[in-house]
């Protein structure tokens, strides 16, 4: 811990955890631990899973799911981003070649 981190205190599924942090972090790290607390009662109460460790890491999947769909989603338009500049850049291009007023 460094002179600018200090101690969060989290609760989930009933247990305490003291996490150290940066005071500019602490908002995210309390947002994300109750994030996770709703996901991982969600799965303890479905009755399909037993045990902390096993709920953890279930959770830990689903959230890991989520963050690559999201992802997936960010390149995608990244892609089709890409692709309308491409094509303005070439217009841009054909109309300065034939010396052309090009409207946008």
């Amino acid at each position: 811990m460094t002179d600018r981190t200090s101690r969060v205190s989290v609760r989930i599924l009933e247990k305490e955890y003291q996490v150290a942090c940066l005071p500019e972090e602490r908002s995210e790290l309390l947002d994300s631990a109750e994030y996770l607390n709703v996901k991982m009662r969600e799965i303890r109460d479905g009755g399909n899973i037993v045990g902390l460790d096993r709920i953890a890491v279930m959770a830990a999947l689903n959230l890991a799911h989520e963050l690559l769909k999201m992802r997936g989603r960010g390149d995608a338009a990244d892609s089709d981003v890409s692709q309308k500049i491409r094509q303005l850049r070439e217009r841009v291009e054909s109309a300065l070649t034939r010396g052309q007023q090009l409207d946008l």
